[in-house]
C-alpha cells in the first residue's frame, strides 16, 4: 500500500495529465501545494508519463522510484569503483546495498527520498570521472544530477551543498587547475536554480521548511528560560552568555545528528514512525556492526582523499533530518545508507582477505564463509518475513490499509446519499480522489483547503458527497439524516445498521458502513 504522499503525488500527476494543473489548480507547478506541505515536484513529474500509459493506480507511482532503487545497486558498485582500484570492493557493496533494508524499504514505494540518493550518487559518479579524464562533459553532468536532485527531496538541500563544500576542499587541487571549467558549470547550475530560487521568495515553500525545522520546537526556548529562572539575575551576564537560543538550539540539533548514529536505531529498532520502519528490524543488519567496525579500521590506516569523502558523506547525511524536530528520522536521512553500505563492504572485504592470509586449511576456510554466508542470508529472509508477514498487521494504520477498498464498495452500491467518512487518516479526502479516479477539473473548481495543523499540513474536509470528519456515532446519527456513515470498529457501534465491514489487504477490519 501507498502512503497518503505517495497517492498525493499520484494523482497531481493524474491532474496535470487531465487538466495542466495540480489539484488546487496550480498550473505546473515546481512545488506540489498537496496539503500545504508544497512538495519538490520532480518526482511527480517523473511519474506522470507513468500514470499516461499505465492509468492512474499505486503501480504507477512505485515503478519509477523502484526501477532508480535497482538502478541504485548498478551505481554504488560505478561509484566504489572509481572511489578505489579493488572489484571486490564494488561487487560487495552492490550485494550489501541490494539487501539492505533501508533502501529495499524506501526503494518499493513512492518515495522521493530514495529518487534524491540515485541523483547526488550520479552527481558525485561523475565528478570523480571528471576528476581522472578532465572532460567538461562529465562536470556538467555531474553539476546536473546534484541540482536535479534539489528539485527532488528537501533533505538534498541541505545534503548537496555540505557535500560539496567537502569536494570543494578535499579535491581543492584538482578544482585550482580546472577552476575555468568549474566556473561555467556552476554558473550554469545556478541558471537551473532560478525557477527554485524564485519558489523559495514567495514565501510559501519556506515557510513548510520553517514548521517542520527544529526552531519550531518551542522546548530548547523553554529550556532557555527554565534555567534563566534558576540563575540569582534573569537578565544577568552569566544566565544570558550560557542559555540563550543558538546554545540551546545548538544542542538540540547535536542530539538529533547523534540519534542517527545510535545502535538502537541502525541495527535495532529503526525509525519510531511506523510507516519508515519494520518490525523488529534496525536501519541495517545487526551483523552490519561488526563490518561498519572493521571498515572503520581500514579508513583510519588508509586516510586518503577518497576515504576522506566518504566520511565527510557519512558525517553530513543526517544534517537535514538533525534540523527537523522528529529524529532519529529514517526517511530524511536515508542518504546515510550509501556511506554506510560503502564502509561495511570494505569490511567484509578486508576480513575475507585476512582469513585468506591466516587460515591454512581450507576447509575451515569454507566453513567460516559458509557460516557467514548462512547469517547473512539468514537475517536477510527474516526481514523479508517481518517486511511481508508481521508489517501489515502490526502496524495496520502504517499505510491507508482498506480506502481502496471502501472507496470500490461505495462506488459498487452506487447511492445517491451523502457519505461522511471518518479522518482515522490524515488527508483522507487525498485517498478517494486517488481511488475513485475523481475529475481533477471538478475537484479544482469545487473544495477548500484548510489552515494548516499542528504538524504543518492542511487538509480538504469535503468535496462532491463526501464528508471527513471524526464520527461520534450518538451524536452524528442524528445530525447526518440519510447519510452513509463509514467509520472504524471503534467509532461505529454494534448495534448499528452496519451494511458492510470493509477489511484491508492484511485481513484487518478498517471500516464499517453504515445506513444512518
Amino acid at each position: 500500500m501507498l502512503t497518503k504522499q505517495q497517492l498525493a503525488i499520484g494523482y497531481n500527476a493524474y491532474s496535470l495529465l487531465e487538466t495542466g494543473k495540480d489539484e488546487h489548480g496550480n498550473p505546473w507547478p515546481i512545488h506540489f501545494q498537496s496539503f500545504n506541505d508544497y512538495k519538490p515536484g520532480l518526482y511527480f513529474y517523473i511519474v506522470l508519463p507513468f500514470v499516461k500509459f499505465f492509468g492512474l493506480n499505486e503501480w504507477s507511482v512505485r515503478l519509477p522510484n523502484a526501477i532508480l532503487g535497482a538502478l541504485c545497486v548498478y551505481l554504488i558498485y560505478l561509484l566504489v569503483e572509481k572511489l578505489y582500484p579493488n572489484k571486490e570492493f564494488g561487487i560487495i557493496a552492490s550485494f550489501m546495498l541490494a539487501i539492505s533494508p533501508w533502501h529495499i524499504h524506501f526503494s518499493r514505494g513512492g518515495w522521493e527520498v530514495n529518487t534524491a540518493t540515485f541523483f547526488i550518487m550520479a552527481g558525485l559518479l561523475f565528478f570523480l570521472q571528471f576528476r581522472d579524464n578532465k572532460k567538461i562533459f562529465n562536470l556538467i553532468l555531474s553539476g546536473m544530477f546534484f541540482v536535479i536532485s534539489l528539485y527532488t527531496y528537501h533533505a538534498a538541500r541541505i545534503v548537496v551543498p555540505l557535500l560539496g563544500l567537502g569536494i570543494f576542499i578535499i579535491y581543492f587541487d584538482t578544482i585550482k587547475i580546472n577552476l575555468k571549467k568549474i566556473i561555467w558549470v556552476l554558473v550554469l547550475c545556478l541558471f537551473m536554480l532560478l525557477p527554485l530560487a524564485n519558489d523559495f521568495i514567495k514565501g510559501d515553500v519556506a515557510s513548510r521548511a520553517v514548521g517542520v525545522g527544529l526552531f519550531a520546537d518551542p522546548g530548547p526556548l523553554s529550556r532557555v528560560n527554565e534555567q534563566r529562572g534558576e540563575h540569582d539575575k534573569y537578565n544577568g551576564l552569566i544566565a544570558k552568555l550560557y542559555h540563550n537560543k543558538p546554545v540551546n538550539y545548538g544542542l538540540a540539533f547535536l542530539d538529533n545528528w547523534v540519534k542517527h548514529f545510535h545502535g538502537e536505531f541502525l541495527f535495532l529498532s529503526g525509525d519510531v514512525i511506523e510507516r519508515n520502519r519494520v518490525p523488529e528490524t534496525g536501519q541495517m543488519y545487526i551483523l552490519d556492526f561488526f563490518w561498519l567496525i572493521i571498515g572503520l579500521c581500514w579508513f583510519i590506516r588508509n586516510l586518503n582523499k577518497e576515504t576522506k569523502l566518504l566520511l565527510w558523506w557519512l558525517v553530513i547525511a543526517p544534517a537535514a533530518a538533525a534540523l527537523t524536530f522528529q529524529s532519529p528520522h529514517a526517511l530524511r536521512s536515508q542518504n546515510m545508507v550509501i556511506p554506510l553500505i560503502i564502509i561495511c563492504a570494505i569490511g567484509i572485504s578486508q576480513m575475507l582477505s585476512w582469513f585468506l592470509k591466516t587460515l591454512k586449511n581450507k576447509y575451515t576456510l569454507y566453513g567460516i564463509c559458509i557460516l557467514i554466508t548462512s547469517v547473512i542470508v539468514l537475517q536477510f529472509v527474516r526481514y523479508e518475513h517481518m517486511y511481508w508477514v508481521h508489517m501489515s498487521k502490526e502496524y495496520k494504520y502504517s499505510s491507508q490499509y482498506g480506502v481502496k477498498e471502501l472507496a470500490s464498495f461505495l462506488v459498487s452500491i452506487g447511492s445517491d446519499k451523502k457519505v461522511l467518512v471518518t479522518d482515522r487518516y490524515d488527508q483522507p479526502y487525498i485517498l478517494f480522489l486517488f481511488y475513485l479516479k475523481y475529475p481533477p477539473e471538478k475537484f479544482q473548481n469545487n473544495h477548500v483547503l484548510l489552515g494548516r495543523d499542528r504538524f504543518g499540513f492542511s487538509t480538504v474536509p469535503a468535496f462532491d458527497k463526501y464528508e471527513f470528519s471524526s464520527i461520534n456515532f450518538d451524536r452524528d446519527k442524528g445530525k447526518y439524516p440519510n447519510y452513509l456513515l463509514a467509520g472504524t470498529d471503534g467509532e461505529i457501534p454494534n448495534e448499528a445498521n452496519i451494511i458492510k465491514r470493509i477489511y484491508g489487504s492484511n485481513g484487518q477490519l478498517y471500516f464499517e458502513v453504515v445506513a444512518n
